[in-house]
């Protein structure tokens, strides 16, 4: 198959590319390399090194035999991607070229109108350039599992049936997103189910749990070819960070009592579902959603997990709760179905353990490059509007 990455210089992108290459598809990506540069606003790096994209696609050739068609574009420019569509005729485009921080879209206006504007505007120049170069391509489009925010009745993958009044239908499950970005999600899902209903467009809605991990096996050991691994409080999910703050001997921080519940998987698994949709494309017309995840953990029982292998390997490390700075139940329900994937063929890795004792030894060989920027893991931006840290963190940041 053909497949376009938008967003391929990133966590996933960039991991993807590699994963499809080594299946025998055929690739192509965009980007703009916006990731690198709100990273940078916020303070942080990667914590494991990455190349330009220069140097990745380089090393890309020495290893798969072929390099992705890739160019630098601005999905906000519906010239270039209508040029770029028409011109590689994708079976199947991948959609991860969004700003995926709640934290980031809530610091201020601006960071909250531009998130909306880049998330919405962008894919629906996707869909209209779709529609008009392409029309039989499946669109698979990165969501999230924090579009259904947090009810205390249990989620479906998408749509629900209904009865009301005597009367039964089968509706959108209604979303509750809890940041500026998150609703900027449930608008893209509604502007590509519509889009699908009108136009006949075929698109998976991939709502995915929280991504972990620092490799996957088709990299190989060539540094080049890693993937970003973000762990400021931005951009960097929670085991990340919390593998991130271990290696440094930095608490892991939990946000008030610590019990939010979320769907997680680790990154080979993230790219063995997103190959299961690409490779399994709904029918013309149709709008489908996908809960991508592997297991529902509490966030202190991971930090805990964490803490364990760490101290196995000799990292002295210390669970701490924090003030929560954002607006949201620390301590709830959550049940999500995830049936669809699981039907499909996905195997879960179960060893979540083993998985992050890949992590921490990768991480400790950037020790210090984490060390670096370890202000970043203390949370400071608020649902509130405001600009502060808990008081016992702003006494760890100065220690390097």
């Amino acid at each position: 198959m053909r497949v376009l990455i938008a967003g391929m210089d990133g966590y996933l992108g960039w991991a993807l590319a590699q994963y499809l290459t080594a299946r025998g598809h055929e690739v192509a990506g965009i980007d703009r390399f916006l990731r690198r540069e709100w990273v940078a606003e916020i303070g942080s790096d990667s914590a494991i090194p990455i190349y330009s994209m220069a140097e990745r696609l380089i090393a890309f050739e020495e290893r798969f035999g072929t390099r992705p068609d890739f160019r630098v574009g601005d999905l906000l420019d519906y010239d270039f991607v209508y040029r770029f569509l028409a011109e590689f005729q994708p079976d199947a485009i991948v959609h991860l070229g969004e700003m995926p921080s709640a934290p980031y879209s809530m610091i201020d206006a601006h960071h909250a109108v531009w998130t909306q504007t880049n998330n919405v505007m962008g894919t629906l120049n996707m869909v209209f350039a779709m529609r008009d170069t392409c029309p039989n391509a499946h669109l698979v489009k990165l969501g999230t599992m924090g579009e259904y925010g947090t009810p205390n009745v249990d989620i479906p993958e998408g749509f629900f049936e209904i009865e009301y009044r005597g009367r039964k239908d089968r509706l959108p499950f209604p979303r509750q997103a809890g940041s500026f970005y998150h609703w900027s999600k449930v608008h893209d899902s509604n502007n590509i189910m519509f889009a699908c209903k009108i136009w006949g467009l075929r698109s998976t809605d991939i709502m995915q749990g929280v991504v972990f991990g620092t490799q996957i096996d088709e990299m190989g050991d060539d540094p080049r070819l890693r993937t970003r691994l973000d762990f400021d409080q931005a951009f960097g999910t929670a085991v990340n960070r919390f593998c991130c703050s271990a290696v440094i001997g930095h608490p892991l921080t939990l946000f008030g009592r610590g019990h939010q519940k979320r769907g997680f998987l680790p990154l080979r698994d993230s790219m063995q579902c997103l190959t299961l949709a690409i490779e399994n494309p709904p029918e013309a017309g149709e709008y489908r959603v996908f809960n991508q995840f592997e297991e529902v953990y509490d966030v202190t029982e991971l930090a805990l997990k964490v803490q364990k292998v760490g101290r196995e390997l000799g990292l002295d490390v210390e669970v701490r709760n924090i003030e929560n700075p954002r607006a949201e139940l620390d301590e709830h329900y959550y049940n999500p179905d995830h049936e669809h994937l699981l039907n499909l063929g996905y195997q879960p890795t179960h060893d979540v353990e083993a998985e992050l004792q890949i992590m921490l030894r990768d991480l400790m060989a950037h020790k210090d490059r984490i060390n670096h920027f370890r202000d970043v893991l203390i949370p400071d931006i608020r649902w509130d509007g405001t600009r502060r840290k808990s008081a016992f963190l702003q006494e760890l940041s100065p220690a390097r």
